[in-house]
Parts: C-alpha cells; structure tokens; sequence
C-alpha cells in the first residue's frame, strides 16, 4: 500500500493589483501551466456534504484532520470528469481521484452508487459508502477562472482564482446553461493559492511576504456555502 504523499498548501486573498505585482515578478522563475489554454481555464466543481454538514462545519470548527469530497470539470467539458476526495491534515493536502465517464456522474449525481463499489480506487468505495452510512449529497456548485504557474523546483505551483462564485439554485454540473452564479468575494478580490511538496523556495516567500496578501482560512466551498446557508449580499452575474 503506498502511502499518500501530502504536499503543503497555503491560500491567500489578495486584490487584482497585487495579482499584476507577483506576475511580474514572478516572470522568468516560474512558467504558464500547459494544460491551460491561453494561461487560464475554467474549473468548475460539484461539493458534497453529508446530513450532518461536515465537511463546512469541521472547517469552520478547525477540525485539523477533514476531507471532502467533489466532482470537477474543466472549461465545461464532460471529460475528464473527476470524483475527488481532498484530505486535509492542517496545512497539508492529499487528493485522491478518479476518473468518471459523465454517465457515471450522473448516475452518482442521482443517488446510485453501488457501481463504485466494484471500482479498484478507493476513492470510489469511499464515496459510496459515505452515501451509504452518512447520506452524502450534493450542495453547490463553485466555479473560478484558474491561471497556473508551475516551478519544478520544490514542485511549486501557484494559481491565481479570479471570478470564485457558486451557483446554490441547481446542482447539475452538466447544464449548458446553469442557474445563476452568485459572487462570494469583492469584485477587486481574487485567491491565490500555493502548493508544493518538498520546499518553498526563498524568493517566492521573500515576494509574498512583500505583498499585503492575507492568508485565508476557509475554503472556496466554505465561501460559498456560507452564502447559500445566509442568503445575504448575493450579486447575480449575468
């Protein structure tokens, strides 16, 4: 059994200005993504939360050892399709995936799960018996326009998450024309994350510390979960 290899992931919110600062300087030490197509993609993921709200409630309780679970799309494609579980151990992440056909999500996204139960990754199982034992469900939808920049040294990536919003009204990943997003940050705010596995290299800690970035706590799903359980500020983007 190999065991999961955690990397370090560290999220801040910073303004748009800020965005164009680092990017600068950061030209030359690290390079665009070649997954993205003119240096930015489109995710959009489906969260899930069992009866009880875990998964929000354990994030926003500091709960150090929490995993949830998700399914993503790219640019609104259906394929690939992605069954994630993330495993958080403070400021430490593990994913696990799986590939799904969109038949499969559907047929996921509709209650039926006893087919990941004959799948060999144990993400599968896992998400099958979390249905089963604490009633698993989908809750929202999160979408954001990612730019990535990768650096091979301490296996560094950095993204910048620009436009986060979730969509509360509907849960069907699939729709060519989904119900309303909503903003859940300023218009001037965006989040950038960074990961890495061996080591943060210096000058990259040196530009953040120069910047009046502010670590973040919750996560984009806890973002727009606090909207969808509040209703307050909503601003629909057209």
């Amino acid at each position: 059994m190999n065991t999961p290899r955690y990397r370090h992931e560290l999220k801040y919110e910073i303004s748009y200005a800020e965005m164009e600062f680092l990017q600068r300087r950061l030209k030359g030490l690290l390079t665009p993504d070649p997954h993205a197509v003119n240096g930015v993609y489109l995710v959009r993921s489906l969260y899930f939360d069992d009866l009880f709200g875990s998964a929000y409630e354990e994030k926003l309780s500091g709960i150090s050892k929490r995993r949830k679970y998700r399914l993503r799309i790219y640019d609104g494609k259906d394929a690939p399709i992605f069954l994630e579980c993330k495993h958080k151990r403070e400021n430490y992440i593990f994913k696990e995936s799986a590939l799904l056909t969109k038949e499969e999500a559907e047929a996921f996204l509709r209650g039926e799960y006893t087919f990941l139960l004959n799948r060999g990754e144990p993400v599968c199982r896992e998400a099958a018996l979390a249905v089963l034992l604490s009633g698993l469900q989908p809750i929202v939808i999160v979408d954001y326009d990612r730019m990535p920049l990768v650096m091979e040294e301490g296996t560094v990536r950095i993204t910048f998450d620009m436009r986060v919003r979730g969509c509360f009204a509907s849960t069907d990943l699939f729709a060519a024309d989904p119900a309303p997003f909503y903003q859940v940050l300023p218009e001037d705010r965006l989040i950038l994350e960074v990961k890495y596995t061996e080591f943060l290299p210096r000058i990259l800690s040196e530009l953040l510390a120069g910047t009046n970035a502010c670590q973040l706590a919750a996560s984009k799903f806890v973002l727009c979960e606090d909207v969808r359980r509040t209703h307050l500020g909503l601003e629909v983007i057209v």
